[in-house]
């Protein structure tokens, strides 16, 4: 079985990457630093000797790169499961962002998942089989402070997901949109949160794991998990 994960190199995207390493699925993974991506790499075959990775650097940003990491992806066969998950947070407000940044949001949060779902979705619909993960955010639901182009871009992922879904049911092939609220991460680490105020990575890493083991007649359309206490 194989699993393909943008993004795969820290945060949600490392945390989901581990859990399918674990279960035995062959990695094909990306992220746009060299160093981290090769560096998680060892991690996991360090942890799981006999787990197969496949890593290729890659600027999700940018089409070509990301056409490119299709291509490559699928020499080593059509994925069981895709979980677009490659994405970034610039905070600010519509009225007051600076200029390029709905641009920036949108070819990293949406054209990324758009481009890359595209090159494999013929390869993915000859098998009659497969599913989509599309990592969007609490923020796809709820516009917040200071959530500007980032919220816009989400809930355009949202929206890409749920079209995506519908078209791609007489093929086959699942479609899930995953709504993560605050999970502790990387991006967390000395902001004064209080780890245990907010989700762990695992625990977005468990759901999209199990959503994907269910029978072939059964799909979780959206997945939405926040912290028990609410969103921050």
């Amino acid at each position: 079985m194989i699993v393909i994960i943008t993004g795969a190199s820290k945060g949600l995207g490392r945390a989901m990457a581990l859990q399918y390493a674990a279960a035995g699925f062959t990695l094909i993974v990306c992220a746009r630093g060299a160093k981290a991506l090769y560096d998680f790499v060892e991690e996991v075959q360090t942890k799981y000797p006999d787990a197969i990775v496949k890593a290729k650097p890659v600027d999700m940003s940018i089409k070509e790169e990301v056409v490119g990491f299709a291509g490559w992806a699928l020499q080593f066969g059509t994925p069981d499961i895709l979980i677009n998950n490659a994405g970034m947070f610039l905070p600010g407000s519509i009225g007051n962002e600076e200029e390029g940044t709905l641009e920036a949001m949108i070819n990293t949060n949406l054209y990324s998942a758009y481009h890359l779902t595209r090159a494999l979705l013929p390869s993915m619909i000859a098998n009659k089989s497969g599913h989509i993960f599309n990592i969007c955010s609490i923020a796809s639901l709820q516009a917040y402070s200071n959530g500007g182009s980032y919220s816009i871009s989400k809930f355009a992922l949202l929206g890409f997901s749920k079209n995506l879904r519908e078209e791609l049911k007489p093929n086959g092939i699942k479609v899930t949109a995953v709504l993560p609220g605050a999970a502790y991460t990387d991006s967390w680490s000395g902001s004064g949160v209080d780890p245990k105020r907010i989700m762990e990575a695992d625990d977005v890493s468990k759901m999209v794991f199990a959503a994907s083991q269910l029978s072939s007649q059964a799909v979780v359309e959206d997945i939405i998990l926040r912290p028990q206490l609410g969103d921050l």
